[in-house]
């Protein structure tokens, strides 16, 4: 079984995704933040289920999709490390992805 962690970066993503969504419902902020962190659970007993990152292109950095947003992580040995949570109407910056390299 493989270890779920989330990078700083994931996390405040995190809180940004339930800041802007609180503005105009708090209890629903939570909620949705809640079930996208849930969502990465099924990654522990199959970390390879998501897909390749096209703008990145390597076998370990895959992404989970959810609703509109992409939950992008990295498969190590015995690990998946959540790297970012992003929009999908977003442009990735790669370079933002820092433990991707």
């Amino acid at each position: 079984m493989h270890q779920i962690i989330w990078t700083p970066q994931a996390l405040d993503d995190l809180q940004a995704i339930r800041d802007y969504i609180a503005h105009d419902a708090p209890r629903r902020a939570d909620a949705f933040v809640s079930r996208l962190i849930d969502s990465t659970d099924v990654l522990q007993q199959r970390p390879l289920l998501g897909a390749v990152v096209p703008e990145v292109g390597r076998m370990e950095v895959r992404e989970l999709i959810r609703g509109n947003y992409r939950i992008i992580y990295r498969v190590g040995e015995g690990c998946v490390i959540v790297l970012t949570v992003y929009h999908g109407a977003r442009i990735l910056d790669v370079g933002s992805l820092g433990e991707a390299d």
